[in-house]
């Protein structure tokens, strides 16, 4: 067995059976190792994928485990000599998985992703480069995160994430929604964090992967992403995006890349990353306060965000020791 494809389900049976339909078109899908990894999804997933897919290996977690801990789980149980970690919401056009299968066979990268594209065939970010202690993560913070946009732009800061991928682009990191990995390098770097429930766990795993070989993009690869399907499904929001700070969901992105920055950028970047989320408060009020009283709204109109905000950056406060000491903790805040 080649490749092995492992994909994470928590109430995401009807995105999956799509995914393996649309690979299914094409001979090569038969001959790769399916693997679905069930969360404790709690409904009927395993019975409608397993009957219209005999051929799936099921693996249940047996509780929501979140991303990492299900990757590695489908990981320890794969017989192939190469990993696709593949989400639920993804379509595969023109034989991609088996193209990707063939280049990366054949190159001394040890991962790759391929060009991810919207529903409508838009170009989508698929991998990225790193900014020094993780600072793009402070831009969807409102207000201050455009001060520190205005502020890279006058500085020429080259942007991070990669849409546009040329024929082949080296990346400091792949989006998880497509990324494959060849079995000798994870076992040489270890598999992925499992500190991490959900969000940032590929970019912290990339960083140790990345310090063994090149990691690659294929352009003239592609496959169609629903950015944020499946989430949005399995938490009950109409936020697909990474802007969305005021609510669990936000909580839950906000503490997984504290949690990446501690770990790859050390304690001081950390800390950093916190005072600016602290600041970042503030600066959200009083912007927002003039902002609507200058264009006639209530100028506490944006209160219930400004609270979510500062609610879920006391909870980042409460978790720094912890965050810190850097010892095995499970951070889900879902």
């Amino acid at each position: 067995m080649k490749l092995s494809v492992i994909i994470v389900n928590y109430r995401s049976a009807t995105y999956i059976g799509n995914c393996i339909r649309s690979a299914m078109q094409f001979d090569s899908g038969k001959g790769f190792e399916w693997i679905v990894v069930d969360n404790a999804s709690g409904d009927n997933s395993k019975e409608l994928i397993c009957q219209e897919f005999p051929f799936v290996q099921w693996i249940d977690m047996g509780y929501n485990a979140g991303f990492a801990r299900a990757n590695n789980e489908g990981m320890r149980h794969a017989s192939g000599s190469i990993y696709l970690l593949l989400n639920p919401d993804t379509l595969i056009l023109d034989n991609a998985i088996d193209r990707c299968v063939q280049k990366l066979e054949n190159s001394t990268a040890i991962g790759c992703g391929v060009q991810l594209l919207y529903e409508d065939h838009s170009i989508q970010i698929s991998g990225s480069y790193f900014m020094k202690g993780g600072i793009n993560h402070l831009l969807p913070i409102p207000y201050w995160g455009s001060v520190l946009k205005g502020l890279a732009k006058i500085l020429h800061t080259k942007k991070p994430g990669v849409e546009q991928v040329a024929d082949e682009v080296y990346v400091d990191w792949i989006s998880g929604a497509f990324l494959m990995v060849k079995k000798e390098a994870v076992v040489k770097s270890g598999m992925m964090d499992e500190d991490f429930f959900l969000y940032a766990e590929e970019v912290e795993w990339c960083s140790r992967l990345k310090q063994l070989g090149n990691l690659v993009l294929y352009g003239d690869i592609k496959i169609i992403h629903l950015l944020g399907e499946a989430i949005k499904d399995s938490t009950g929001t109409d936020d697909k995006t990474y802007a969305n700070l005021f609510d669990k969901k936000g909580l839950q992105l906000i503490v997984s890349n504290h949690v990446r920055i501690r770990k790859q950028y050390g304690i001081a970047w950390f800390l950093f990353q916190l005072l600016n989320y602290s600041f970042g408060v503030l600066v959200f009020f009083v912007g927002s306060f003039f902002n609507n009283l200058l264009h006639f709204n209530n100028p506490l109109k944006d209160w219930t965000k400004i609270v979510g905000l500062a609610k879920n950056v006391v909870i980042v406060w409460g978790l720094s020791f912890t965050i810190i000491r850097n010892q095995p903790h499970f951070y889900k805040m879902l």
